[in-house]
């Protein structure tokens, strides 16, 4: 039999769900689930298995997240029902300006020329991310969180059908990035579903920086790497120094939490909009008995995306890195704020004209969209003291800017900066900057019930659709009782311009000429989908992964 027909075999053989009386994990590629479970079997903490994920992910899933990239990790501790965050998102080099992405004409650049190359990279966050989850949550030693990924790199691993549809979709660019193609191409072209792929490089690094601890990546020849790849790119090249990298640290933040209906829900902040417009959208649509309009009626949907549509209204305005500009967070989720932008819904009409509202504390500010491309991974892990390490990682868009150093991708984070830096006269908060973080739409989120006790994690990948996502599969699990699995694989609704945008091939595309009844443009499209949570149930908590996805869901 082909190893191809054996591999795709071998992915449908492995749950998308399951349930387990004492830890779980749900990953988007096998391979990572399977050594976030080993850790869990080791002893190891959430954190700890979330860690060895990732990084099992930067070895077998480079096309959407690394070591480097960043990334947000949510956490609660099992015994005291606590929550933190650490923001791991990356950071402009000292080179970068206002005028990062405008061409010599001064006008903003086409992303096709700004993403690949040394112009997009930003200082890599997931290393240090890594460090500091270990040192608050974590139990095993730091060598031995690599230990999975060591071994995929070092002796190979099968390429998926994903992998290579996003190989053969970069194929025009890559004669740019012989660095890349070293590694994922063979006989001359990308390398097929099935075919193998070793990574000594990336093997070697991880080694290293298992032994020597996060400053190792930071410093000396990973440094030197990131340099020569930034420095001598063929495309846009740029200046990234070693103090650029050695100042980089991840941030303790506090999470961002509200309630909805009988649940506390948390959530990363900025630079992440994740939990600011994911809460005021539920927020929104609070005063709507959703339960009871259930999932099949397309009253419901349309509510739902005139929500969508006044929440990301806000969050272009006012959303942007809070160490840069002042972000009115708690305005934005004020109840009485959000009940005024509620009162704009009509139950059966569109409003047709989406605009920012001004939140209690707001600053003037001028809105102008930020762009972000569909990439990224999410991940959850539950150990058997009920600690939960929910976490979203990424490099941007597939393969990041295409630059290897030692073995992985470097980011193209920096495009997810709004690229216009100035629109009516005055600065856009999400301009780019020396040192500052771009905005992010990556939204881990943990729910709690009445008791105070988890019940449910979640988080998505795709770009600004990673927001709907996650309000969608909450949509579906709190108010319509469907399970993890379900409220992942319902449909998918977005926005395209002034349409709404709906997943092909869904009940809800089969609502087309309903919705378009309240007043929508409705067009059907292609979508991101690869979605990962769990929930707890009376016996155990359940993992769960989009079975649009290659990923699985594992029990310890």
């Amino acid at each position: 039999m082909k190893k191809w027909l054996v591999a795709i075999l071998l992915l449908c053989a492995i749950p998308d769900s399951v349930l387990a009386e004492g830890g779980a994990v749900s990953a988007a590629d096998p391979r990572a689930a399977e050594a976030g479970r080993e850790i869990l079997r080791q002893g190891g903490s959430a954190a700890d298995a979330a860690i060895a994920m990732m990084l099992a992910l930067s070895v077998v899933e480079p096309q959407s997240s690394g070591i480097g990239g960043g990334g947000f990790m949510i956490h609660n501790d099992g015994r005291t029902n606590d929550v933190g965050t650490i923001d791991g998102r990356e950071t402009a080099p000292s080179s970068a300006s206002p005028r990062l992405f405008l061409d010599a004409a001064g006008k903003p650049m086409p992303f096709i020329d700004a993403f690949a190359g040394g112009r997009s990279v930003g200082v890599p966050g997931n290393i240090a991310l890594a460090a500091r989850a270990s040192a608050r949550w974590g139990k095993l030693r730091w060598p031995a969180l690599f230990q999975p990924a060591i071994r995929l790199a070092e002796n190979g691993y099968q390429v998926t059908p994903r992998l290579a549809e996003a190989l053969s979709r970069l194929k025009a660019i890559w004669p740019d990035f012989p660095a890349a193609q070293a590694i994922y191409w063979q006989d001359g072209r990308p390398k097929q579903v099935g075919e193998t792929v070793r990574n000594p490089a990336l093997a070697a690094l991880l080694r290293t920086v298992a032994k020597k601890g996060a400053r190792a990546f930071y410093s000396g020849r990973n440094a030197t790497a990131i340099i020569g790849a930034t420095g001598q790119s063929k495309r846009n090249p740029t200046v990234v120094t070693r103090r650029d990298i050695a100042a980089y640290r991840a941030i303790d933040r506090a999470a961002v939490c509200t309630t909805y209906r009988q649940y506390r829900l948390c959530g990363m902040g900025p630079p992440s909009s994740g939990a600011t417009t994911v809460f005021q959208i539920l927020g929104m649509l609070e005063r709507f008995d959703l339960k009871a309009l259930g999932k099949d009626n397309p009253q419901s949907w349309h509510l739902i995306a005139e929500a969508m549509r006044l929440g990301y209204a806000d969050r272009e305005k006012y959303l942007g890195d809070p160490d840069f500009v002042a972000v009115p967070v708690a305005g934005l989720l004020d109840k009485a704020y959000v009940a005024s932008r509620s009162a704009l819904i009509s139950p059966d009409r569109s409003l047709g004209t989406y605009e920012a509202g001004t939140p209690p504390g707001a600053q003037p500010r001028t809105a102008a969209l930020s762009g972000e491309v569909a990439g990224t991974t999410h991940f959850v892990a539950i150990d058997g003291h009920g600690d939960i390490a929910s976490m979203t990682s990424t490099v941007e868009g597939p393969f990041g800017s295409q630059l290897i150093a030692n073995g992985y991708f470097l980011n193209n984070e920096l495009t997810d900066f709004t690229f216009a830096p100035e629109k009516d006269g005055a600065p856009v908060a999400n301009r780019a900057e020396a040192g500052k973080r771009p905005l992010s739409s990556m939204s881990p989120t943990i729910v709690y019930g009445s008791d105070g006790k988890p019940v449910f994690a979640a988080g998505a990948a795709g770009g600004k659709t990673i927001i709907m996502q996650v309000a969608k599969i909450l949509i579906a699990h709190l108010d319509w009782g469907l399970s993890a699995r379900d409220a992942i694989a319902a449909p998918n609704i977005y926005f395209a311009g002034d349409a709404v945008l709906v997943e092909p091939g869904t009940a809800l595309a089969d609502m087309q000429n309903q919705l378009a009844g309240f007043g929508h443009t409705v067009v059907t499209g292609r979508m991101s989908s690869k979605a990962n949570a769990a929930e707890r149930t009376a016996t155990g908590w359940q993992g769960a992964a989009d079975p649009r996805s290659e990923g699985v869901a594992l029990g310890e």
